[in-house]
């Protein structure tokens, strides 16, 4: 029972949204002509921990401050269930942030090994910088998501840091065109998280979480949500238009196929708490994109 309550509480279903910033840098090195598969797998694996940090934090902070309660939608979170103790969940995000530490040394060491000391160096704050971010997000009395910014570490370290970092690992250079698709990427995982914040409405504003959605109230929240999605596919369209220039670019339009229909169902939406399953629409068509990044980059 408890294996299966730290099973739910990493929520394995975000860990597909959380890799497709680490894929979309890998493909666009690819089309530089540099890769190296061991950046890969431990981009993968430094970005699955934060990821799983994330929501031990998120988990932890939720349920120490009351959040997590009777009157919250969604899943039941593990504090909320009482299977997992305050004590024990505090021990998993700090074993997790090691782990996670101990992955982004190994990442930064096969992309620069022991030569370029200030790359190195430079990596490893952002490493240090992201493990802190995800563990303030509802963390302590300073908790950033329960201001209203957790739209703003979302982006920048899911959509620029993961997708322009991987991409500067494997290249040991900076693009400006890598922004585009990189820009892409953070709004449609910040489109997840406004999302969850749109389900989670009531009970955030009840419990004195002040998340954008509590902010702007459910219409402008609407129109945010709309407003990250278009962009996400002008940013897109950019790169396709300036940098790809080809007819097989167009494939990338596929994943905003199910995102526009996505977009239909939250305008007719009137009962927040029945969202829920839009997350994973907007998730795997996110992820879907990346996928698409790298069968333009291998087979077209």
């Amino acid at each position: 029972m408890k294996l299966k309550t730290w099973i739910s509480a990493a929520r394995l279903r975000t860990l597909p949204l959380s890799v497709s910033g680490i894929l979309v840098g890998t493909a666009l090195a690819l089309r530089k002509g540099s890769f190296d598969w061991q950046v890969l797998i431990f981009a993968i694996l430094t970005t699955l921990g934060l990821q799983i940090l994330s929501n031990f934090a998120n988990d932890y902070g939720d349920g120490i401050k009351g959040t997590d309660n009777a009157e919250r939608t969604g899943p039941m979170r593990a504090l909320q269930s009482g299977i997992i103790s305050h004590k024990e969940m505090r021990m998993g995000i700090i074993f997790t942030s090691l782990l996670t530490l101990f992955f982004a040394f190994w990442l930064i060491y096969f992309a620069f090994g022991s030569e370029n000391f200030l790359h190195s160096f430079l990596f490893f704050i952002i490493g240090i910088c992201a493990i802190a971010a995800a563990i303030k997000y509802t963390v302590g009395n300073s908790a950033y998501g329960y201001r209203g910014l957790g739209d703003i570490f979302v982006f920048v370290f899911f959509g620029l840091v993961s997708v322009v970092g991987v991409y500067f690992l494997n290249v040991h250079q900076l693009d400006f065109w890598v922004f585009l698709p990189a820009i892409a990427i953070g709004l449609l995982s910040t489109a997840v998280l406004n999302l969850n914040n749109m389900r989670d409405q009531v009970g955030d504003k009840l419990s004195g979480k002040h998340t954008l959605v509590v902010k702007f109230g459910g219409k402008k929240a609407k129109h945010y949500h709309y407003f990250l999605i278009s962009s996400a596919f002008f940013a897109i369209f950019l790169f396709v238009f300036l940098v790809e220039k080809s007819w097989t670019g167009s494939i990338y339009f596929l994943a905003f196929v199910p995102l526009f229909i996505h977009i239909k169902t939250v305008c007719n939406n009137h009962q927040p708490s029945t969202l829920d399953p839009e997350l994973k629409k907007v998730a795997l068509s996110t992820f879907l994109l990346s996928i698409l990044f790298l069968v333009n980059v291998i087979w077209l």
